[in-house]
Parts: structure tokens; sequence; C-alpha cells
């Protein structure tokens, strides 16, 4: 069946005589602002760039998310080239490293980002000398990091920003669990529709683009979410 969806081009009234998904909240967000299912049969071998634009024109409160990792700087050239002032969600670990921050400086002077940032409650060092460094994967102790240093922070901007489209960087050929997902997907626990232009790209092709555009790379990347890059950080599988 295919799912519901908000058309922000409604008004008030017209939204008012919908009928309402049975779903915890009732502000719009509730629904996808998306059609989910006709995006992806539309755009499934659609450029990345066509992707972000029928996303936008459907969106009233759009993000895009960010790790500051090595390939970033490609998707947050892509939508910055349509919406220069949207609003960059950087959830910061704290646990980053001198060179990735110095990275996420370059590139928010070099596209001019509107950039918010959120920090754990708990600084690392405290989280350092809590579990004596990263505690080892599949542990309640990671579980519990994780939730501190990346998940909360991602909630706090969530909060703040309540926004309805969620641009990100996924990409299928990462996980086992990406690549069960699509293009658009509509995230439950949030209300909020997502989507990975470059879902389909390979690594090859993104680096390909930095290249063609002169955007940096950053290598000294780490993420104590995830240990390993084939993991999921958590943000596309649970929240809390």
């Amino acid at each position: 069946m295919q799912a519901a969806y908000r058309n922000p081009a409604l008004s008030a009234q017209q939204l008012s005589n919908r009928p309402v998904a049975n779903t915890p909240m009732s502000n719009d967000n509730s629904l996808p602002c998306i059609d989910i299912d006709q995006a992806n049969k539309k755009l499934s071998s659609a450029k990345p760039e066509d992707i972000i634009r029928y996303a936008l024109e459907r969106a009233e409160r759009p993000i895009i998310s960010s790790s500051f990792g090595p390939h970033s700087a490609a998707l947050l050239h892509m939508v910055i080239q349509q919406r220069p002032d949207i609003i960059v969600l950087w959830a910061d670990s704290g646990y980053n490293t001198a060179a990735t921050y110095r990275f996420s400086d370059k590139v928010s002077e070099l596209l001019k980002l509107n950039l918010k940032t959120y920090v754990p409650t708990v600084s690392a060092a405290h989280l350092n000398a809590r579990y004596r460094g990263i505690p080892d994967a599949d542990t309640d102790e990671h579980t519990e990091l994780t939730r501190i240093v990346k998940l909360e922070p991602f909630a706090a901007g969530f909060a703040e920003l309540k926004p309805d489209l969620w641009i990100n960087g996924m990409r299928k050929e990462e996980t086992e669990f990406r690549q069960s997902q699509s293009i658009f997907t509509f995230d439950q626990n949030r209300k909020v529709t997502k989507v990975a232009p470059m879902f389909h790209w390979s690594e090859s092709e993104v680096e390909t683009y930095l290249h063609t555009h002169q955007l940096p790379m950053e290598q000294d990347y780490f993420d104590p979410t995830k240990v390993e890059a084939s993991r999921e950080c958590g943000l596309h599988t649970y929240v809390i």
C-alpha cells in the first residue's frame, strides 16, 4: 500500500480535513512530506542533484546532517548549490581528531555553511576516564557511550530544529543494513522524511565528484560509536 504523505503546499485548512495517521504525534511531521513510494520509483536512477532538487521542493524545514568524515564535502557541496542557507546539523562526539576539526573549519568556510553543532553533556575526557578508553563493541558500555556522544546530541538538534526533511550521506554499499534501505525513507521514531541522494553511488564516484569540484578530503577520521567501518553508528538504526 502506498504510504500517505503530507503535501507542504496544502493550506492549514486543507491539512485539517485530511485523515490523520495513527501515530503518536499529531503535528504535520507525523506524515512524510514526500510520497515515499512514488519518489523511490521515479528517482531510482536519478542523479543526486535531481534527487536533492525534488526533495527540497517538497520540504518546509529541511536540514542536512554531516559527520565531517572523509567524503562529507561532496554532499554538502551538492546541497549548498541549491539551498545555500540550509542548516547543517553536526553531532560532534568530542572524540574527533585534530585533523577532523580543522577539516570542519575549512569546509565550513569554503562552503559558507549554516552550521549548528550539538555536543554531549559529558566530555570525552570524562568518558575516557569512566570507561578507561573506548568500550568494546557489542557491550552495554559501548551502547551507553553511543547514546551519550551520538544519539543524545542528535536528538537535541532534532528537538530544536524540528525538520521535516533530513538529507543524509547514507550509501547502499557501506554496510549490510544500508543495503536494505532506499533513497527515500520515513523515520518513524523521529517523524522525519529521510533522503540519501548518493545512495547508489560508489566510493569512487564520490571521490570523482570531490576531485572534479576541487573539494577537500580528510582521512584522519575517527568515530568512537562505529569501531569498524562496516558497523552502523546508530543514527540510522535506532534512537533513544
